[in-house]
């Protein structure tokens, strides 16, 4: 059957159920959330004279959960005003409109009964055929639909989303034998599609797949840990980005999350996984028992393995737990030669074979966390899943690892992981030796077309991973010999479909001369024999801006004309991707600040991930947009003011958002801010970002894409609008709100954005106002606070209030 999600029944408001519906309500899905009706009045609502059958008192417990969620940092939301989408309610007066839901999703505490209770209740009101599936993690789903109808059990699953729902990219879909292989279909679909997420198909087993095997992790790191000898500190200096993991590593992860989850999970695990040949590492260490019972549970208590303590001077300092003494001290910078090899390594699987052969204790642990982890996954294939892929999927999407185990694996390489394992006094399984005796040398290749393949240990070949086909990796493009040309910084690669891309690869890819060289190539190349360009990447982050560095190198020198030929480059860029013959296509993802916010601006469209940060940064480092920024920010402004609001109005707002370095917190937002506009996309799964690009260009290409030409028309206020806005930066100033060097910025920057000194508001051109930009921020680069704040920015990462 076509199914369509309109409305969603979201069952139990604590923290996940809640954030669950924040997500649909993002998506544009109407929701109802619901929960219990409070037993008892509280102090306040007994002052105000309320009774127990007030909506208000019999709503309390939803509607103080939702506000929790729109008041949680980083948000649930993509914009504040999508909460409008989610109605309240309760399961005594408010279940049977569960009828005009499509999808029932129940969230409620993790006990069997309790959720058996509801569902019986749930099952005298939904309408068949409709969708109902379960968030738990610990309770196996078969169990959960037992005594159900043959219609509910049909439809019925588990969908286990990651807290917090926006952001953690992992949805497991795990069905029981009585769920309809259509609805197990669908859900995947949808997920992956309208939810954005890296939807896995899980085996309905304990922990599912990514507990299973990340919290097996985190335990055997724990267990190293205590027979190295090593500190909190060590344990997360080596567990972190080193090794392609959150910057929180393991011990500070488990303080985030709260040490109370880790335990409740782990004896779970514990209590179901009798049969498992690792079950001895599913028992809490001596510390985490002895922290459970003192209520050391990370941040909800003030303290875990890390603890914010007074230091001298009354200055917070964070304190480390010393595991021999259960008392605090101050937290210690960690050392190891081994990590201080992989320092000058860029690349993370480069990384492994330094790692593992390291001759001091950092080389020790390695050994013997990647022999377990490796030995752990393989003998995980067939129970949990059948595909090894889905395992790497899981741990990436739901505990943010780079790579996952069995991709790690194939960096190390698959015969050296299998003698690490075995050197360890590991049990490998059978199946990889098999696969390395018929001459299969990795777990992973990519076939000439660039698809990116994986060993199936049942059918002992390589399989296509299912579902790739609607992605467009670059990585495989790259393996399949499709790059066409490229530099230190930027890669021009073939899509297909005479569609070019240009790639960014250097650090945090910030916009230096070779990515501006590889821009214009790309531009070039695509209008000599191709139908568009698409400019993205699958880093992490879209761009970081323009390579500050550089800027600081040639301002601190006093090399103006080495920096104005800088600056004039970087807009020549910009204005030759929007004048060029072919349509061009940004793709923002991540952070997209500064430089490359500007590229953005200047794409004939932008299809963006919804995790999109956005935003012109430069006034935090003493500047102005000096890359186009400025100038189309103006532009488009004076675009809209045959609109009807105020031109003042609408000027100033556009001021704000660049003299505040306002940046979106979702690609929704940055619609709000005038970073996109109609016509732009927004894509849920970032990992469908550049496919959608790539058909985004070709339509553009399709529909007769003819070169624009530069505007002449611009309207510009002069010294009407400057009048205003020097008058406000002064009283900002006269307040204290902001420095004299703020004030400095603010009046450069309005003085571009009103066309500089004119009598009356005129027309001018997008060539005038570049010209106006790059004084201003050749100016702003002579001054000495200028200075400061950038030397701040590089060598601390903090903005510098001078």
């Amino acid at each position: 059957m076509n199914r369509t999600i309109k409305k969603v029944a979201v069952l139990g408001s604590g923290v996940m159920g809640s954030r669950i519906a924040c997500h649909f309500a993002n998506i544009g899905v109407q929701v109802l959330l619901l929960d219990i009706v409070p037993r008892e009045l509280t102090a306040d609502e007994q002052a105000k004279g309320l009774t127990l059958e007030k909506p208000a008192v019999r709503n309390r417990i939803v509607n103080s959960s939702l506000q929790a969620a729109i008041a949680s940092n980083p948000s649930p939301l993509y914009r504040k005003s999508d909460a409008s989408r989610i109605k309240t309610g309760n399961f005594d007066d408010n279940l049977q409109d569960i009828a005009t839901c499509d999808w029932t999703i129940e969230v409620v505490v993790e006990r069997l009964d309790l959720k058996q209770s509801l569902y019986e209740k749930v099952e005298k009101v939904r309408k068949p055929g409709t969708l109902i599936t379960s968030n738990t993690s610990g309770i196996p789903i078969h169990l959960l639909a037992e005594g159900r109808s043959d219609d509910f059990k049909k439809n019925f699953c588990g969908t286990h989303f990651f807290n917090p729902p926006r952001y953690l990219k992992l949805l497991e879909i795990i069905p029981t034998p009585e769920t309809d292989p259509a609805v197990v279909d669908f859900l995947m679909h949808y997920g992956d599609l309208y939810l954005g997420k890296t939807t896995v198909l899980a085996k309905d087993t304990q922990g599912f797949i990514a507990n299973r095997v990340g919290v097996f992790a985190m335990l055997d790191v724990m267990q190293n840990m205590q027979k190295l000898g090593l500190t909190v500190e060590e344990v997360d200096k080596l567990t972190g980005p080193v090794i392609g993991h959150a910057k929180s590593a393991t011990l500070r992860t488990s303080d985030v999350v709260g040490l109370d989850t880790t335990i409740n999970v782990t004896n779970g695990l514990a209590q179901g996984l009798p049969n498992d040949e690792a079950k001895d590492v599913f028992q809490l260490p001596d510390f985490v028992q002895k922290m459970g019972e003192n209520k050391w549970l990370g941040d909800k208590t003030g303290q875990g393995f890390y603890k914010k303590m007074k230091g001298e001077g009354g200055k917070s300092e964070i304190y480390a737990l010393d595991l021999a003494t259960m008392e605090y001290k101050p937290s210690q910078k960690v050392k190891f030669p081994t990590l201080e090899a992989t320092k000058l390594i860029e690349k993370l699987s480069d990384r492994y074979k330094v790692l593992v052969g390291g001759k001091d204790k950092a080389g020790e642990f390695y050994r013997k966390m990647f022999a377990g982890l490796f030995a752990y996954v393989s003998n995980r294939i067939p129970e949990i899943t059948d595909a090894l892929y889905k395992i790497d999927d899981a741990l990436r999407a739901g505990f943010g690892w780079e790579q996952g185990p069995f991709e790690t694996w194939d960096a190390l390489g698959v015969q050296k992981g299998l003698e690490l394992a075995q050197a360890e006094g590991k049990t490998v399984a059978p199946w990889v030796e098999e696969m390395l005796a018929a001459g299969n040398a990795t777990f992973y290749k990519v076939s000439e077309q660039g698809v990116k393949q994986f060993y199936d240990p049942e059918s002992k070949s390589y399989q296509a991973i299912p579902g790739v086909e609607n992605f467009i990796i670059l990585d495989n493009l790259r393996s399949a010999g499709k790059v066409l040309w490229k530099n230190s910084g930027a890669s021009v690669i073939d899509l297909g479909d005479g569609i070019l891309n240009v790639e960014f690869h250097s650090k945090m890819n910030a916009m230096g001369s070779d990515v501006i060289q590889g821009l214009m190539k790309g531009v070039d190349m695509a209008e000599q024999g191709y139908r568009g360009l698409v400019v993205g990447n699958d880093a992490p982050n879209f761009s970081a801006g323009a390579n500050l560095g550089l800027v600081y190198m040639f301002a601190l020198e006093q090399d103006y004309d080495e920096l104005n030929l800088m600056i004039r480059q970087f807009q020549q860029a910009m204005m030759r991707m929007r004048y060029s013959s072919i349509p061009v296509v940004g793709t923002p993802h991540g952070l997209t600040l500064g430089g490359g916010c500007e590229l953005n601006l200047h794409c004939d469209k932008v299809v963006a991930a919804a995790e999109t940060y956005m935003g012109l940064v430069e006034f935090g480092v003493g500047l102005i947009p000096g890359g186009g920024g400025t100038k189309e920010m103006t532009l488009r402004t004076a675009a809209k003011y045959e609109e009807g609001e105020p031109e003042f109005n609408l000027l100033r707002n556009t001021y704000m958002t660049i003299s505040t370095a306002k940046v979106s917190t979702s690609a929704a937002e940055a619609f709000d801010l005038g970073f996109m506009r109609r016509g732009d996309e927004v894509v849920v799964n970032s990992n469908r970002v550049i496919a959608q690009a790539k058909a985004a260009a070709l339509e553009l290409a399709e529909a007769g894409y003819t070169q624009p030409t530069q505007k002449t028309n611009i309207k510009v206020h002069g010294r009407g609008a400057l009048a205003m806005f020097q008058t406000g930066v002064f009283a900002m100033k006269e307040g204290n709100y902001i420095s004299a060097h703020d004030q400095k910025i603010a009046n450069k920057l309005a003085y571009v954005m009103c066309g500089g000194d004119l009598s009356a508001p005129t027309e001018v051109s997008e060539q005038y106002l570049l010209d106006l930009e790059r004084e201003a921020f050749l100016s702003l680069c002579g001054e000495r606070k200028t200075l400061e704040r950038i030397q701040s920015i590089l060598t601390t990462g903090k903005p510098l209030r001078n």
